[in-house]
């Protein structure tokens, strides 16, 4: 298995090659040169029997089995996810599951991507003696899922940004509130679309990506998505049906490992895109064209971006690997905020998703109903992927997932506003608003960044 860039850098590089590059050297994003295929799920017995079988064939024989199965059995265990099933499913109607993706550390989705990068990271840089500097941009919970699994590993410095007074306290707490030596908050004064651009100027400027051995962690890094792809596949399992996957998705990362699954032969029916007021993906999907507005504060912060990055991969997809072609696209998206797909194109693409918006007062609505119907309490962005599936027209047509992407009580005052109660923190959190806070404040300039890294 090899990697080539989205963007046509010549070169095709191995899994640890990509997972510790993250983004490629041309700015564009990593994709294998072919889709292992998945014959059979019929001998797994668990969360972990699929997370090997799909993962391992992506990693380029750089790891052992031996070594992969045992980062794979230390990542999904009980001392680290709060429930053995790792991702479980959670019936709200007859033929509609939610699958529960918040039982990791951080109460969010990212934990399952995460945890295991921390992993594979500590397990490659041992083995080659490097350090490296890992940089990420974050909407509220990549931060401190990252965080989490890279705080105190010897050969890791990470810089978290944020944009700041945009994530609720809770999401800025669980990253602020890490006090280690190799840990880095900063608080940016503008959007995350801004956040993730300061990234991408970091790893386009040459001599700071080598002086410092730049890594992502964020879900452009290829890593992420394959963790990723393994949910779905083990959902199909769980259920032992073909069901439909509504997702709620700002960065597009989230519904394209569904994807991933699909190209791969997963039992997977349809995948809906779920998105709140920021609609560009929506928009996109109804009009052929990517066209960027204002990032407005909603009830679902995590999902307050205008540019989704993960969507380059599949847009490359669609355009036959034209990779001449795509950067024409990715070059007008930067100069004039916005660009168009021809029709056959977009044609192509409907086929693949549905999309669906949905406003604040749906998403209160969302969280009152699936409450008063199951005693369930669910967080804003899980109520987005709600909403859409309910608006698809594919509800009660089979079996559906909607991805329940966070922990309700990650944002207290969107789900009291809804129903009336303000859900609790787990115990290991409890004492989350007491506890010391670290972090600086700073302007979008991308000078500031980078002296900041050099020192870090």
């Amino acid at each position: 298995m090899r990697y080539i860039s989205t963007r046509g850098l010549d070169q095709s590089l191995s899994f640890t090659d990509v997972l510790l590059a993250g983004l490629a050297d041309d700015g564009g994003l990593y994709v294998p040169v072919s889709w292992p295929m998945i014959f059979d799920t019929s001998d797994c017995q668990s969360y972990q029997d699929v997370a090997m079988k799909i993962m391992f064939p992506f990693t380029s024989k750089d790891f052992s089995e031996a070594d992969f199965q045992a980062i794979i059995d230390d990542t999904y265990s009980t001392a680290v996810f709060s429930d053995p099933d790792i991702v479980p499913l959670k019936p709200i109607s007859n033929d509609v599951f939610l699958m529960e993706l918040f039982h990791g550390p951080t109460l969010a989705f990212k934990d399952i991507a995460l945890q295991l990068l921390g992993r594979l990271f500590d397990h490659v840089l041992e083995k080659s003696g490097q350090k490296i500097t890992i940089i990420g941009a974050t909407s509220g919970d990549t931060g401190s899922a990252a965080i989490e699994a890279c705080r105190g590993r010897k050969n890791i410095s990470i810089t978290i940004l944020h944009p700041n007074g945009r994530t609720s306290d809770i999401q800025r707490r669980q990253m602020t509130s890490v006090i280690a030596d190799n840990v880095h908050n900063i608080a940016i004064e503008g959007t995350f679309d801004d956040c993730q651009n300061l990234v991408k100027q970091a790893f386009a400027d040459e001599p700071l990506r080598r002086e410092k051995n730049l890594s992502a962690i964020n879900s452009i890094n290829w890593a992420r998505i394959v963790a990723q792809v393994v949910y779905y596949v083990d959902a199909a399992r769980q259920l032992k049906a073909i069901p439909t996957f509504s997702v709620p998705t700002g960065n597009f990362g989230n519904v394209y490992a569904g994807w991933v699954a699909k190209q791969m032969g997963a039992d997977i029916s349809s995948l809906i895109i779920g998105s709140n007021r920021n609609d560009i993906l929506t928009r996109f999907f109804e009009s052929g064209a990517m066209t960027m507005k204002q990032v407005e504060p909603s009830h679902s912060p995590s999902m307050d971006i205008q540019i989704s990055s993960n969507f380059e991969r599949f847009l490359y997809e669609c355009l036959g690997r034209d990779s001449e072609l795509l950067c024409r696209l990715m070059q007008d998206f930067k100069a004039n905020r916005g660009y168009q797909v021809d029709s056959s194109v977009h044609d192509n693409i409907q086929n693949q998703f549905i999309a669906r918006r949905c406003s604040d007062d749906d998403t209160l609505a969302t969280i009152r109903r699936v409450y008063s119907e199951s005693g369930i309490i669910i967080d804003p962005h899980t109520a987005v992927g709600v909403h859409a599936l309910h608006a698809s027209g594919v509800e009660h047509q089979g079996p559906c997932v909607s991805l329940a992407c966070a922990h309700p009580a990650k944002f207290p005052d969107v789900v009291e506003k809804a129903i009336g109660i303000r859900p609790d923190l787990p115990d290991h959190l409890q004492d989350l608003e007491d506890r010391k806070e670290k972090y600086s404040v700073m302007a979008n300039d991308f000078s500031k960044l980078r002296d900041h890294l050099l020192r870090a």
